[in-house]
């Protein structure tokens, strides 16, 4: 699918998560996991802005926390008491307003990434990004056996983690592999749940199966189904089903603050 044709079907991240955000709470449940290792990578921020904040996930509760969103839907459904309606290239903040920034699964939405990093680090001392490298091999099933258009479109919007390191100044590139009963939803949360993937609503609770059309989507998740049904998926995937947890490329990169 080329570029042209995917833009079509999402018109940027304002529009994408005021039509994918209704109900998106439950499908994306804070993992603790995930939620410690951003905690940790916070070095005890006692302020605290989270740019592309959603619902609030991973937000640190002895923080005052200020969430930052352009969609309102998506702020409707954060519970802090601080909301700020803006865009990460323009966050109006003075110059380190904050001890710490955080921005989780959120970079490959801005519209201009390197403009929003330079942002983070204008008003916080500290920073803590997490995002997905888009170099990083093995690629998620699905990728490679039912929707190679989640390449194209991925590999378009996710800048590479070497890039925001250097656009960050980081210090520290911390892995993240996926545990096999992680409960946040995002696009590879089930690598070993694929019945998961089968059901709409799940699907819905990630940008990128939401931006793909129902055209070529639907189609993949009958192969899907059918491979499930006859025993091909499990017999292509016996060694992954005794993994506990897969690295698939997440980072947290940790810049500032040391």
């Amino acid at each position: 699918m080329a570029k042209e044709q995917m833009r079509k079907h999402e018109s940027g991240p304002v529009a994408a998560y005021d039509r994918i955000g209704v109900g998106y709470r439950n499908v994306r449940r804070p993992d603790p996991r995930l939620g410690a290792l951003i905690r940790q990578a916070l070095g005890g921020a006692r302020t605290v802005v989270n740019v592309g904040a959603g619902a609030g996930s991973y937000e640190p509760e002895d923080a005052e926390v200020t969430a930052v969103d352009p969609s309102q839907v998506m702020l409707d459904q954060h519970p802090g008491p601080r909301k700020v309606k803006a865009a990460a290239e323009q966050l109006p903040f003075p110059d380190g307003s904050f001890d710490a920034a955080m921005a989780v699964l959120t970079v490959h939405h801005w519209h201009d990434p390197h403009r929003g990093l330079a942002e983070l680090r204008r008003v916080s001392g500290r920073q803590a990004v997490f995002t997905w490298d888009p170099e990083h091999r093995p690629e998620l099933w699905m990728v490679e056996e039912y929707l190679p258009e989640i390449r194209e479109l991925d590999h378009a919007r996710f800048p590479p983690v070497a890039a925001v390191v250097e656009a960050l100044d980081a210090h520290t590139v911390l892995p993240f592999p996926i545990p096999h009963d992680f409960t946040d939803g995002f696009q590879t949360a089930h690598w070993r749940r694929p019945e998961a993937y089968l059901d709409p609503t799940v699907r819905a609770g990630s940008s990128t199966y939401a931006t793909l059309p129902a055209s070529v989507v639907e189609p993949a998740m009958e192969r899907l189904r059918a491979d499930l049904a006859s025993g091909a998926w499990q017999r292509r995937h016996a060694s992954l089903l005794e993994q506990e947890s897969m690295d698939y490329g997440y980072r947290l990169i940790v810049a500032g603050g040391r």
